[in-house]
């Protein structure tokens, strides 16, 4: 299964030593992430350090540990997909047509979030992080 992670689940893997991270740390399934997304990452490094505690070196390790489990989506592969995620999340929320984007990129991806406006579009199955864990914690 290729799993999408949004921008939520990536910052609270970084910020907390909780299931979203062990989830990404643990089973082995192909998580991904959009390149265009990791600015949002960057933006909240402050944030996030002020939160978990992390110093510049730790939030850099723990960074890199993640992406060693997660596979970064180049943003010349969501060009083609683009316009079509454009029509089924900008009318919802524009932030996110990034990562409709990316589901449609990878053939059968769905998306991890606990994003609520998510659900309202039908085109890409949508999974919550206690959906995930059930899931996993059951297999």
């Amino acid at each position: 299964m290729i799993i999408i992670i949004d921008v939520n689940v990536f910052l609270s893997a970084l910020i907390k030593d909780s299931t979203t991270r062990e989830i990404i740390l643990t089973y082995e399934q192909e998580f991904c992430f959009p390149e265009k997304s990791l600015q949002k990452i960057r933006k909240y490094k402050k944030l996030i350090q002020q939160k978990s505690g992390l110093s510049d070196l730790e939030f850099l390790k723990l960074f890199h540990t993640l992406l060693k489990f997660i596979r970064i989506i180049p943003d010349e592969e969501l060009l083609a997909y683009w316009d079509e995620a454009k029509l089924i999340m900008e009318h919802i929320d524009p932030e996110d047509v990034t990562f409709i984007a990316a589901a449609l990129s990878q053939e059968g991806a769905i998306i991890w979030s606990d994003d609520r406006h998510f659900e309202k579009q039908d085109k890409v199955i949508t999974l919550k992080t206690k959906y995930l864990i059930h899931l996993f914690k059951n297999h």
